[in-house]
């Protein structure tokens, strides 16, 4: 789980690219089971982004892609903090 907190000037920028990273990562990458990306009700520029992938190495191979690289290039300015939360699923369940 990523928290993250985008400079509220360029939330509409950050949330195209980061909707643009999401669709190509889904789209392109067998190990990426889920991206849900949501903001705090009556705070948009606090993003809370859910991450499942199938393994580690799909993760770590995440990472390395060119859509992923992409998005930390042009939102580096943009994000004012960014902390990684390490979970283990307990129960998850899509319909």
């Amino acid at each position: 789980m990523a928290e993250l907190e985008i400079d509220p000037a360029q939330i509409g920028a950050y949330t195209a690219l980061l909707a643009q990273q999401v669709e190509a990562s889904v789209a392109k990458e067998p190990g990426v089971l889920m991206l849900h990306a949501v903001s705090l009700k009556g705070n948009p520029e606090r993003i809370r982004i859910l991450e499942v992938y199938a393994s580690q190495q799909d993760y770590e191979a995440h990472l390395q892609t060119p859509h992923f690289l992409k998005y930390k290039r042009l939102t580096a300015d943009m994000v004012k903090s960014l902390n990684l939360v390490n979970v283990d699923p307990i129960v998850m369940r899509a319909k």
